[in-house]
């Protein structure tokens, strides 16, 4: 029998088996990969009703995006500590003393394995968070034109343009660290395949001379990651009520 639709401060779970996974549906990264506009015209339908749905069990969207920020900045979290486990084990293989290489090729495909389903986490649910705030904000305009109070109407726009600009500058930050993982991977699947197609001593000269590169790239994506861990903490705190967006 389906799990009932609800969301909660530590993970939303949408209408789904017991044995699914519990990751947030993102209708718009979905219809950017479909070129029928039919479908993505269905795509946009299913994703008001879905929103409908949640919204009828008392969840507003509001509720949504600050579930799926939360979830997008752990998904941002693991992946920071996954590839940063992947470049210890690269540099590990730089002091291989002898042995079986297949063993440590094997390892390392595992770490690039792990790093990339960790990417298309973050990948998947940045663009749910994009999706609940374009179409919380698309309603809150819409609202707008509702009031029959001035000063109630001015006050509710200030604060839209308020939170859209802290919105614009937590979703930078993410696609910044989400930009910055792709070219990682591509080094990191380079020198995996390297390694399987030269298991020798002379392979593991060559992956030396990539270390250094590999880890300024980690470091630059891990960096990015932090930052953005740290916009989306503050954007649910603001949200929340605690406590104002710094102004940076």
């Amino acid at each position: 029998m389906p799990a009932p639709l609800f969301v909660s401060r530590k993970k939303e779970v949408c209408i789904m088996n017991k044995s699914s996974d519990t990751k947030p549906i993102s209708f718009a990264a979905l219809g950017r990969q479909l070129f029928s506009p039919l479908a993505r015209y269905l795509i946009s339908k299913c994703q008001k009703i879905y929103f409908r749905a949640v919204e009828s069990a008392g969840h507003h969207k509001r509720d949504i995006l600050v579930a799926r920020v939360e979830s997008a900045r752990d998904s941002l979290e693991e992946a920071k500590e996954q590839f940063q486990s992947a470049l210890d084990k690269f540099s590990a293989l730089t002091y291989f003393q002898g042995g079986e290489l297949e063993d440590m090729y094997r390892q390392l495909k595992v770490e690039f394995d792990y790093s990339k389903a960790k990417a298309l986490a973050v990948k998947d649910r940045i663009a749910a968070v994009q999706d609940v705030a374009e179409a919380l904000f698309a309603e809150w305009e819409e609202e707008l034109e509702q009031y029959t109070n001035r000063s109630l109407r001015s006050s509710s726009r200030q604060k839209l343009k308020l939170t859209q600009q802290h919105y614009g500058q937590l979703i930078s930050a993410m696609r910044r660290a989400e930009g910055k993982i792709e070219p990682v991977l591509r080094v990191f699947q380079d020198q995996v395949l390297f390694l399987k197609h030269n298991l020798n001593a002379k392979a593991i000269t060559s992956l030396e001379h990539e270390l250094v590169a590999m880890t300024v790239g980690v470091a630059g994506l891990i960096s990015a990651m932090e930052r953005s861990i740290n916009r989306a903490n503050d954007f649910m705190h603001s949200l929340n009520g605690q406590k104002a967006l710094p102004s940076s």
